[in-house]
């Protein structure tokens, strides 16, 4: 995926991302131990911030690895931060730990992606669970939202698809709002245009007040429901592309008959 640098140079990128970040100018300055007076003049192009300044703005404005990057070609200077193939050589201790990390997570399904939700790993119990899908959804490149919501996809078996799904298109919406991924809005315009299900009797209706600790994806499995909630990790402080737009998502079982049903697959 390549790096977009903005015509527009540097100062307007920064801005823009001051903005976004709901931060003044003097809030920045005083994180980023400047002025008002410099960052104004680097947003307006009077003044050309050193590569340095760049990466502090950046970090202070919690800029992705990749739009780093950008900042930083958009002012003249060369991208510091690298990005590797998922199978080079030099990430073999990340795939050794990430696999170990998701074996380890069994009977829990658990899955990793990257930033356009392309799934890089999964374990055998998110296998299992995914049984029975058409292959043209599982065959690589799959892609976790497209298996998730499209109607040959899991969609017709989620008892709350609705909220489910307004759920993972905000979380696809945030993640537009910050950054400039043409594969990510593509994706979003892709699965917002799926037509949902008929509603089904037995669909808990989006507005349901579950009794649970977070919103539960609920779906049927070999006859029952499964009751699951996601959490998501990210690597801290990354220094490669790559890495730093990998999330791991792991399904923690929501109530007891699920956990417990889950055991009894592994046996």
């Amino acid at each position: 995926m390549a790096t977009v640098v903005s015509d527009t140079g540097v100062g307007p990128l920064l801005r823009r991302w001051r903005e976004r970040r709901r931060l003044s100018q003097l809030e920045l300055a005083l994180r980023a131990e400047s002025s008002s007076r410099h960052i104004s003049f680097v947003e307006t192009g009077r003044s050309r911030p050193s590569e340095e300044m760049v990466l502090r703005l950046a970090e202070h404005l919690e800029v992705p690895v990749r739009d780093r990057n950008a900042l930083l070609l958009a002012a003249g200077y060369a991208p510091r931060y690298p990005e590797s193939a998922l199978d080079a050589p030099e990430l073999e201790t990340l795939r050794e730990g990430i696999g170990r990390l998701l074996r380890g997570y069994e009977p829990y399904p658990a899955l990793v992606v990257d930033g356009s939700y392309t799934v890089v790993a999964a374990n055998r119990a998110l296998e299992r669970l995914l049984a029975g899908l058409p292959e043209h959804l599982l065959a690589p490149p799959a892609n976790a939202m497209r298996i998730t919501l499209h109607p040959e996809g899991l969609a017709p078996r989620i008892r709350n698809l609705r909220a489910w799904r307004g759920h993972l298109v905000e979380q696809m919406e945030r993640q537009i709002a910050f950054g400039r991924s043409e594969s990510l809005r593509a994706l979003h315009a892709e699965v917002t245009g799926y037509p949902l299900p008929p509603e089904r009797p037995d669909e808990e209706p989006a507005e349901e007040p579950y009794a649970y600790f977070a919103l539960p994806l609920r779906i049927e499995h070999d006859g029952r429901v499964l009751s699951f909630v996601s959490s998501i990790s990210t690597f801290n402080t990354p220094l490669d592309v790559t890495v730093a737009e990998l999330a791991i998502e792991t399904m923690l079982p929501a109530d007891p008959a699920t956990a417990e049903y889950l055991r009894t697959l592994s046996d």
